[in-house]
């Protein structure tokens, strides 16, 4: 149904299950009464039960956590979308604003949600078309020639650094908690060893590993990329507040000879 009935039929009226405020009294959130369901639950619990329907057991909450601790809390004011953050800061705009400036960039192709999405889906076509006797080394090198890339697979050459810093520690918790079994972690490790053993001697990064590790916990990519959204606040925050603390407009700034500009002489005013 579309165009204007559609929206005759829409006037005053949204069908939802996802929730409803009745003022004075409670809050139905997703068919659950906020106030005496899930009064108890963790903050982090009651947004992936938001996102997904469902809810998480004790230990996948902590592993999602952890997820989010040891990849991207570095508040690094040169990161991309931590730089947001602090030229908030340092143009003397609010928090609110810093980290939704932030957040936005953070939908990028090679860093951010965008690489996380890829990997999943991935991920999960690579092991769907295995479930249907597909060869693992056929589908690497149709995805390399297909998009000359793998999702979650080689950082960008600026980072300098062959090895994913963050995949150690991130294996020793899943391990501790016992979640280093799923099908698609070992996909994702398989294929890591595949490529360094290969002439695209590229390795998996942390989104590869998070995407596994969420698919395993029956995530979609477009639930991972939704849950994934505030993980990336705890490196803007403090950025943006040490920015605030410094003189003003101070941040990277470049001397003007430093542009290499090619354009149309100045304007002169004489």
């Amino acid at each position: 149904m579309s165009g204007p009935k559609a929206l005759l039929e829409s006037e005053d009226n949204w069908v939802t299950d996802i929730g409803r405020f009745v003022p004075g009294e409670r809050v139905i959130f997703r068919g659950k009464d906020l106030f005496k369901e899930l009064k108890e639950i963790r903050w982090t619990g009651l947004y992936f039960y938001g996102v997904t329907g469902r809810f998480f057991s004790e230990r996948q909450l902590r592993l999602i956590e952890a997820l989010w601790v040891l990849s991207v809390s570095y508040p690094d004011p040169r990161i991309w979308n931590n730089r947001v953050a602090a030229l908030a800061g340092t143009a003397r705009s609010n928090s609110p604003l810093a980290v939704s400036a932030a957040t936005a960039v953070t939908e990028a192709i090679i860093y951010g949600y965008g690489a996380e999405k890829g990997a999943m889906e991935f991920l999960l076509r690579a092991q769907q078309q295995l479930d249907q006797g597909a060869d693992l080394k056929a589908l690497i090198m149709h995805e390399i020639k297909q998009r000359r890339k793998i999702f979650g697979y080689g950082r960008p050459k600026r980072v300098h650094a062959e090895i994913d810093e963050r995949i150690a520690p991130i294996l020793e918790v899943a391990h501790r908690l016992g979640l280093d079994q799923g099908r698609h972690l070992k996909l994702a490790l398989e294929i890591d060893r595949l490529l360094a053993n290969s002439r695209y001697p590229i390795r998996m990064t942390v989104a590869a590993l998070n995407a596994a590790l969420c698919a395993d916990m029956e995530l979609t990519s477009e639930e991972f990329v939704a849950c994934s959204i505030p993980a990336y606040s705890s490196g803007m925050i403090p950025c943006y507040l040490d920015a605030l603390e410094q003189p003003e407009g101070t941040l990277f700034p470049l001397r003007c000879s430093r542009i290499d500009y090619q354009g149309k002489p100045p304007r002169s005013w004489d």
